[in-house]
This record gives structure tokens, sequence and C-alpha cells, in this order.
């Protein structure tokens, strides 16, 4: 079975808005092979409706490098319960949010590679609660911002279980923990 990993970049107190705006200079040559790694062994990305807006914006204007190259080539799943213009970032499929537990179970059956999330919202805690849930991927980085939004909400209460940690000469570690469904 296909495994599904939340990616997400937070900051050193938790924060993982605007990313754009403090992760940039943190950019180093380890890291992005990491990232390329972590990437090209995912075929799809399942994002939430704002995410994949934001993204759709864009990630088809990138490219001519082999990890926006792959990013741009890999099927698209929305998760959503109003429409969402799909046009603008190909391969895309829309799932209703009304059906989620059940169309990610049946993604996760399907041959291919790992299934990536980009962000850590209402989505991963819902597939987090349906036990479907298989990594979370948290890139902090060396940066206090002071407010935002929170990396975590109430809703995303649970136990999890460190499973590895890489440390970046940047100051950037990725700690990766694996859900436990008590």
């Amino acid at each position: 079975m296909r495994k599904l990993i939340a990616s997400t970049l937070a900051t050193l107190d938790g924060f993982i808005d605007n990313p754009h705006e403090w992760s940039l200079q943190y950019n180093e040559e380890k890291a992005q092979t990491h990232a390329f790694t972590m990437t090209t062994a995912a075929d799809a990305l399942l994002l939430g409706r704002v995410t994949y807006e934001g993204m759709a914006q864009a990630w088809p204007n990138m490219g001519g490098n082999p990890y926006a190259d792959h990013v741009n080539s890999m099927a698209k799943y929305v998760v959503a319960t109003e429409p969402v213009d799909t046009s603008a970032w190909n391969p895309t499929t829309v799932i209703d949010g009304a059906d989620l537990a059940g169309a990610v179970t049946d993604l996760k059956k399907r041959d291919g590679g790992d299934i990536l999330i980009w962000g850590n919202g209402r989505l991963t805690d819902g597939l987090a609660a349906a036990g479907l849930l298989d990594e979370y991927k948290i890139w902090i980085y060396p940066v206090i911002k002071g407010s935002g939004e929170a990396l975590f909400r109430p809703e995303s209460a649970g136990t999890v279980e460190l499973v590895d940690s890489v440390t970046f000469p940047s100051g950037v570690v990725v700690l990766t923990y694996r859900p436990l469904n008590t």
C-alpha cells in the first residue's frame, strides 16, 4: 500500500504561513537533495482546496529543472466541497470532501509511489483521525516568527512516534513522525 506523507515547513516556534518569506534563505544543496528524493519517490499530490489554488497559480509557470518538472507531472488530487478550477495545473482530480476517507483509502490501494500532502491543516487532521496518514515530515527552520498560522490545531491532537531526524548544515531539521492510532 502507498504511503501518505504530509510534508510541512515550519518555524522553530511552530508557524507555517508564508514560508516563502522565511525559508528560502536556508535552501542549500543537502536539503534540496533530501526534498528531491522525497518528492521523486511520490507520484501524487493530495492537497486541500486553498493550498491547491495557491500552488496552481505558481507551479505551472515553473519548470526546466527536474524537481519542478516532476511536481508538475504528478497526479494532483484536490479535496474540496465546492467547485475548483482544475484547468491551470493538470493532471488534477477533485475529491469530494464528503468522501475523503473512502477516496483516499482507494487512492492508497492503487499501484504507485508515495502520496505527498504539502501543508498541514484540516485535510491532514481528517486523514490522521481516519488512520490514513502514514507520516508527518516537519521541516523545522531556524526562524522565530512570533505569530501566524499554527502547525497544529486542537483537532490535530494525537500521539506520534519519531521515526527519523535529519539535520542540515543550514540549521534546518526534518523530523519524521508516524501517527499512532490508539
